[in-house]
């Protein structure tokens, strides 16, 4: 795997963090590993520290490195390679009235807006009930990141029903993150999101759509799994995910 020139006295530092609650699992504590968040070449090091596993949040990269907890696994689609099942085909079709507009990642008041109704529904009591437009940014907008908003809106009457918040690298694109309407969630909105980033990453002829973590046993996390083919990181390679999950 290739590195960016090294520089004498210039080696990319790496830092564990502190204990911290889990943000998947309310009885675990968590620990990650970070990207040196000063260092000017994380740019450069970002594509491929997603190919080591590692995700971007804000201007933070990281990676679980929990003690005794191995379920975070890191997962990516082989864009030539991927084909739509039945499912999802059937939300591409359930979602045909849809425009997509790709935007510069800056926070609109339709975005925060659109954002707290999908905290409000999908994550209550999760301690991002109260993200208002500080944490919108820091949490999704990267200082430094090539990020672009995906946006879904109706063609009818332009109603913005989804954003897919999408890092974009010369050989990959990462889904960072989607939120959607809840009142419009028999649409299968994420699903619909993936599919068109994929569609997206195709047409550019990127290699891989990164999609974050799978966590065996997780009801949010299962979604990934469904996209086949779906390759996973094991700490030293990435290799086909097994048919068969617990």
């Amino acid at each position: 795997m290739g590195t960016p020139p090294a520089r004498e006295g210039d080696d990319l530092r790496l830092f564990h963090t502190g204990l911290h609650d889990c943000g998947y699992w309310p009885d675990r504590q968590a620990r990650d590993l970070v990207l040196d968040p000063r260092d000017p070449r994380l740019p450069e090091w970002y594509a491929l520290a997603l190919g080591w596993g590692f995700r971007r949040s804000g201007d933070i990269v990281y990676r679980p490195h929990c003690g005794t907890c191995r379920a975070c696994t890191p997962v990516r689609i082989p864009v030539a390679a991927f084909s739509p099942n039945r499912a999802q085909r059937k939300a591409l079709r359930r979602n045909s009235d849809l425009v997509m507009r790709i935007c510069p990642a800056e926070r609109g008041d339709e975005h925060l807006a659109l954002y707290q109704r999908y905290l409000a529904a999908r994550h209550a009591g999760g301690g991002m009930d109260d993200h208002g437009g500080p944490e919108f940014d820091q949490f999704l907008v990267g200082r430094w990141s090539r990020t672009r908003f995906l946006e879904f809106r109706t063609a009818t009457d332009h109603t913005l029903l989804a954003v897919a918040v999408t890092d974009m690298t010369p050989d990959a694109l990462s889904a960072v993150y989607t939120f959607y309407d809840p009142e419009h969630a028999d649409r299968g909105l994420g699903t619909y999101a993936i599919l068109r980033q994929l569609e997206w990453a195709a047409q550019e002829g990127r290699d891989h759509l990164y999609l974050g973590y799978w966590i065996a046993g997780h009801a949010k996390m299962d979604y990934k799994r469904r996209f086949r083919p779906l390759e996973a990181f094991d700490g030293r390679q990435w290799l086909p995910f097994p048919d068969e999950t617990p």
